[in-house]
């Protein structure tokens, strides 16, 4: 599986930036990586998704980029039932703390070097 990032977007459009520390526990067996794939899963399916990127930090700091066209996109996303309920459980077993930011994208853009470069 290739690693790249997003592709850029034609502006404007928006990001959600999903920064976290979990808990200890929640690498175990709490449920913390099947709820984070459905999340994935779900975002998808949002009218305006236009895609998603994660990372972590070899110190646990974890941080998802999710991109959306327009903020009723955002809305949808945030009002989903089924990740009302991922976030509940979130703040009661999985996170230290987080932050969530949401940005409007004015300006856009990005390089990938061809397979055949050097």
């Amino acid at each position: 599986m290739e690693i790249t990032p997003v592709a850029t977007f034609e502006p404007p459009y928006y990001t959600v930036v999903f920064t976290s520390v979990k808990k200890p526990e929640a690498y175990g067996d709490g449920g913390y990586p099947e709820a984070a794939q459905l999340m994935n899963d779900l975002a998808k399916d949002v009218d305006g998704y236009l895609g998603h990127e994660n990372a972590t930090t070899p110190g646990g700091l974890s941080i998802t980029v999710g991109y959306f066209r327009d903020e009723d996109a955002i809305r949808a996303w945030r009002d989903n039932l089924d990740h009302q309920r991922v976030r509940k459980q979130g703040r009661a077993e999985w996170y230290e703390a987080y932050s969530c930011h949401v940005a409007k994208v004015e300006r856009s853009y990005g390089f990938r070097r061809d397979a055949g470069s050097h």
